[in-house]
């Protein structure tokens, strides 16, 4: 079907809907490599104007990627809940940006919603929405997940602790897991990305961690972020995993560029329930994505970056996990040229996945190569913190030495806080009390070199 629309005496016409998609997205160098981006600002205008005329029924009509060719399309389409869609199905894309604004469409009127909205069609109406009218809707989202502690309350920020190790050097994991807990960081979960794909170095890591929160009680998740694979035959030799992580993305052919399909995760969905390691719930996956994948692996069908990164929550949706996260700059300037699109694209993906009902961390981070410096950061990380963000990273001085990025620091997390007044997870501030770590108000204590998480190490 052919879009078009009328400005001045121009008339702009668009092929289809994945192409109106693309010209209506925000400016960014991923979309401009694949050739898909708006020509110009008057055509990027166009666009949003006719996009704001499409009913949000077409989406269930016209899929961007064919059924027959991607499961994650199959997913999307048979997943689909009439009844939640119900009530929002006689809008168009511009009216459902206006009805996500009103006052009263609160938080229990989006959560019931959730399960109706495709990813499509939460691409389309964020492509028409300023910052600030992502952040207001996003804020009034509400997805709250347990395992160990309770994860996306509101007024509550989680911050996972990534103790990370060029050389997965055991005791330089830990000294870093307690620099992060000495700050309150760790809520989210304490997950390592290795830097070898050994079992035997893998095991190690699993057991320290789940050494460390038995000694001490901590009411924390753990994670090492290795492929899914590795992590099912783990759990077959005993492994004490809290969370399986795996990195997912919008499109059937970018998920096998990762080896994994939805087969392949369901059967790691089942290995880790049946653990049964969760105390308070059983959300048990983990869950990484990023504007660009799919493009970088040649995946993207056409399909505009933010709109495959959006169909990614899907997939994450479809398994319930208690984490998902969009690592927003790694990926580099080819697809996220500076800190104003990385601030967009941060903003975008927390958004269509807290929409989706998906609880949403962000890695606010960029690569050294990118046109960002840690100001850019500063700003994305005070605008997600005021839109609700389930999660942050905590890495030592926001450095991290093995994947060599820069991210945000356990002080960052401080900083985010105390501005906003936002709360750790309940279980785990307690915890920090108890520990005499924090005082009763939250803030943290001076610690001397008797204490007990000290003397550990």
């Amino acid at each position: 079907m052919t879009y078009q629309t009328t400005v001045g005496s121009l008339t702009y016409r668009f092929a289809d809907l994945k192409t109106l998609l693309a010209k209506a997205s925000p400016a960014r160098s991923g979309d401009s490599l694949a050739g898909l981006a708006a020509g110009s600002y008057e055509e990027r205008m166009a666009a949003k104007i006719a996009l704001a005329d499409v009913p949000l029924r077409r989406f269930l009509d016209e899929a961007l990627i064919p059924y027959e060719a991607d499961e994650v399309t199959r997913l999307i389409i048979d997943s689909h809940d009439a009844a939640a869609f119900a009530p929002i199905s006689h809008l168009t894309v511009g009216d459902f940006r206006d009805w996500l604004l009103l006052d009263s469409t609160d938080s229990r009127t989006l959560t019931a919603a959730a399960k109706g909205i495709t990813p499509e069609m939460a691409a389309a109406v964020s492509k028409l929405m300023r910052n600030q009218d992502l952040i207001l809707a996003a804020k009034k989202c509400r997805v709250v997940t347990r395992f160990r502690n309770t994860i996306g309350l509101p007024g509550h920020l989680s911050v996972r602790l990534q103790p990370n190790h060029p050389t997965d050097d055991v005791r330089g994991i830990a000294a870093s897991m307690l620099d992060g807990l000495l700050y309150g960081s760790g809520d989210a979960v304490v997950g390592i990305n290795p830097a070898s794909d050994s079992q035997a170095t893998l095991m190690q890591l699993w057991r320290m961690m789940d050494e460390l929160r038995q000694r001490f009680d901590i009411p924390m998740q753990s994670c090492v972020l290795t492929h899914v694979t590795s992590q099912i035959q783990a759990i077959e030799a005993g492994a004490p995993i809290d969370l399986v992580f795996q990195s997912i993305a919008g499109t059937q052919k970018t998920n096998e560029s990762f080896g994994i399909d939805l087969a392949l995760l369901r059967e790691a969905h089942a290995a880790a329930l049946s653990l049964k390691r969760g105390t308070l719930g059983d959300n048990v996956m983990y869950f990484e994505t990023g504007q660009g994948s799919a493009l970088s692996a040649g995946g993207h069908h056409g399909v505009d970056q933010q709109t495959c990164e959006a169909r990614a929550y899907a997939v994450a949706r479809e398994f319930r996990p208690l984490l998902t996260n969009t690592v927003v700059g790694f990926i580099g300037p080819e697809y996220l040229y500076d800190g104003k699109q990385i601030i967009r694209a941060g903003l975008e993906d927390h958004f269509c996945a807290k929409l989706l009902g998906v609880p949403m961390g962000c890695d606010v981070c960029y690569t050294n190569h990118a046109e960002a410096d840690q100001d850019d950061m500063d700003n994305l990380l005070t605008l997600l913190g005021a839109a609700g963000i389930t999660f942050i990273m905590g890495i030592p001085g926001a450095d991290d030495i093995m994947l060599n990025y820069q991210s945000t620091s356990f002080h960052d997390a401080l900083y985010l806080r105390s501005t906003l007044g936002l709360k750790r997870a309940p279980e785990f501030d307690a915890w920090l009390a108890k520990m005499a770590i924090t005082e009763a108000s939250g803030q943290l204590r001076p610690i001397g070199r008797g204490h007990d998480l000290l003397r550990a190490f």
